[in-house]
C-alpha cells in the first residue's frame, strides 16, 4: 500500500494544478501523512479499519482556505487513476479508482452543502440506474 500512496503523493505534489494545494495550502508533510493515507486507503480496500479520522472535514477546512474546484477534484482522480494504471491490474485496482471516483463525489456534494449521497432522492437513484452510473457496488 505504501508503494502506491507515496508514488501518488510524489506525482500530486508534482503537479502544477494540485502541488500547490497540497506544498503550500496544506504544507502537507509526506513523511507524517504517508502512513495515515495508508491506513485510509488499507480501510476503504481491505476494510481493514485502522483509519478513524474525518476525512471530510480535513478537506472542508482545506477548503475554507483554498476552494477546491472541479478541476482539482478531476485532476486528483486523473492522477490517482494513472498511478494504479501504471503499478497494478486487477479487481482490486479497479476497487481503489471506483472507491476514488465515490469518494472525491461525496467531498464535493457535502462541500456544495449536500448530504455526501449520490442516492439523497428516489428520483435520483432512479435516473443514476437509468443512465447505467451506478455500478454493481451500489
Amino acid at each position: 500500500m505504501a508503494r502506491l500512496v507515496e508514488s501518488f503523493y510524489l506525482r500530486a505534489f508534482d503537479d502544477p494544478l494540485i502541488g500547490p494545494i497540497f506544498t503550500d495550502v496544506a504544507q502537507m508533510d509526506l513523511a507524517h501523512h504517508l502512513p495515515i493515507m495508508c491506513d485510509f486507503w488499507e480501510t476503504v480496500l481491505f476494510q481493514a479499519g485502522s483509519y478513524r479520522r474525518n476525512p471530510f472535514a480535513l478537506h472542508a477546512a482545506l477548503d475554507a482556505r483554498h476552494p477546491l474546484g472541479e478541476a482539482d477534484f478531476e485532476r486528483w482522480l486523473a492522477l490517482w487513476d494513472a498511478n494504479v494504471d501504471a503499478q497494478f491490474a486487477g479487481p482490486v485496482a479497479e476497487r481503489a479508482k471506483t472507491q476514488a471516483r465515490r469518494i472525491a463525489a461525496s467531498i464535493r456534494r457535502r462541500l456544495g452543502g449536500g448530504s455526501g449521497s449520490a442516492f439523497e432522492t428516489l428520483a435520483t437513484r432512479e435516473r443514476l440506474e437509468r443512465e447505467g452510473a451506478i455500478d454493481e457496488l451500489g
